[in-house]
């Protein structure tokens, strides 16, 4: 796959997938076209060497991987992991607003969202709904309105003349978006509204809502910016810029070595759930692939951490460290915290920098300031919860949990090739 390539397609997916269900949903098409089987976790298995499979959990979270030309227990497992969630607003239960005629959804604020920017944006909304059809039978789909159906619209400075220096925002009164103009004696629901949107989307019919995990979503498309080109901005590029640079790297390896990609749900609200880092999804996996040869399998094996970065900012130079402030489109960035924050080694950053030397490529370093809190991604969690060498990397961007977010046009193919060797080396350590 060539650069321009890369970019081109990275679009195409993020555009394809508003939620986590609908990136994992993308996920499966693509992997489905190259070959590999579908694995259900109330099936027995039967894995054969030389194989490509993936696993589904909660329609959130996604595990696939090559089985390789040997013994994972033999040849160890190189592994990718990422997460399909990002900050955004998810609907309420109960949502409806009637307000002078207006009729709004209630929303809750699901991880660290930057909440500012999503002030008088176009807003769509997708998500994941449990229904009964016209049948009578209980099944979950996706749904996906596209079109800018909501907005929350910022109130005029005229109206709060210490908005530049003083406004805060209430999550709870000021974020409800705006969808439509309704008369007094309206008495059409949300779970009218969506069941035509379900019945256009797919053709069923809807009998009852049952439930729905919604989220709104910006719905300006991602895009090229900048004079020359050089940046990509997008909504959830934190961290679905990983998704699809692991899940590229795993179709373009050579498929000789045990390789793996995990992409976890609930990352950004400490990944404590039956699909997310903490849980149990990812060593089951390994349990029932590598069985007693699991032990060694992960001795011989290393977990790279793909979450982004925050690149140095022009306008806040001060918020780095003066010697560990990754510029964008210098190269991926390997992220250091000795407080276990990040769960990079000199082992693993070694392993790292050498293949990147070795192909010519940049890499960049992130410590963050010493009197600064440190975030944190699944790196940490993964090595404890199974005990493999980790480290953590990402592509530098801006806006981190902003509604739109930014990243250089070199960085995420540079992290791409480096991955793609990383899955197919022979000998990790």
């Amino acid at each position: 796959m060539e650069h321009a390539e890369f970019n081109k397609d990275l679009l195409k997916f993020l555009n394809a997938s508003p939620t986590p269900w609908h990136a994992v949903a993308t996920m499966k098409q693509r992997l489905d076209a190259a070959g590999f089987e579908e694995l259900d976790e109330k099936d027995d298995w039967s894995l054969v060497h030389n194989r490509g499979y993936y696993v589904i959990r909660n329609g959130s979270s996604i595990v696939a991987f090559r089985t390789g030309a040997q013994d994972a227990a033999a040849s160890g497992i190189r592994m990718v992991g990422a997460h399909t969630d990002s900050p955004c607003l998810k609907v309420k239960p109960n949502p409806e607003l009637r307000r002078k005629g207006f009729f709004q959804l209630g929303v809750e604020v699901y991880g660290g969202v930057l909440m500012n920017p999503w002030f008088d944006r176009d807003l769509s909304l997708a998500g994941r709904v449990t229904l009964l059809d016209g049948q009578g039978r209980m099944l979950d789909t996706l749904v996906d309105f596209r079109k800018p159906v909501a907005f929350i619209p910022s109130l005029a400075i005229h109206l709060d003349r210490e908005a530049n220096t003083s406004r805060t925002v209430n999550a709870q009164t000021d974020l409800p978006p705006v969808l439509m103009q309704v008369p007094e004696e309206d008495t059409t629901g949300f779970d009218e509204l969506l069941s035509q949107q379900i019945a256009s989307d797919s053709g069923t019919k809807v009998r009852k809502i049952l439930g729905y995990e919604l989220a709104f979503y910006d719905a300006q498309e991602a895009g090229f910016v900048g004079l020359r080109d050089e940046f990509i901005a997008s909504a959830r590029l934190d961290n679905l810029l990983s998704c699809y640079i692991g899940l590229q790297a795993l179709l373009n390896t050579s498929g000789e070595e045990a390789a793996l990609l995990v992409c976890n749900d609930h990352e950004e609200v400490g990944s404590v759930s039956s699909e997310g880092a903490q849980g149990p999804f990812l060593s089951a996996i390994l349990d029932r692939w590598c069985g007693a040869g699991k032990v060694k399998a992960i001795a011989r094996s290393m977990m790279i951490s793909a979450d982004n970065a925050h690149g140095v900012h022009p306008n806040y130079l001060d918020k780095h460290d003066e010697n560990h402030g990754p510029v964008l489109n210098k190269g991926p960035v390997i992220k250091v915290n000795h407080n276990q924050r990040y769960a990079t080694n000199s082992r693993s950053a070694g392993v790292y920098r050498h293949i990147s030397d070795e192909l010519g490529l940049p890499h960049q370093t992130f410590v963050v300031r010493s009197d600064m809190a440190c975030g944190s991604t699944i790196g940490p969690l993964t090595a404890a919860n199974l005990g493999v060498t980790t480290l953590d990397i990402g592509v530098p961007q801006f806006g981190m949990h902003s509604i739109r977010e930014l990243i250089g046009t070199e960085d995420g193919f540079t992290l791409f090739r480096v991955l793609t060797e990383f899955m197919q080396r022979k000998q990790v350590f």
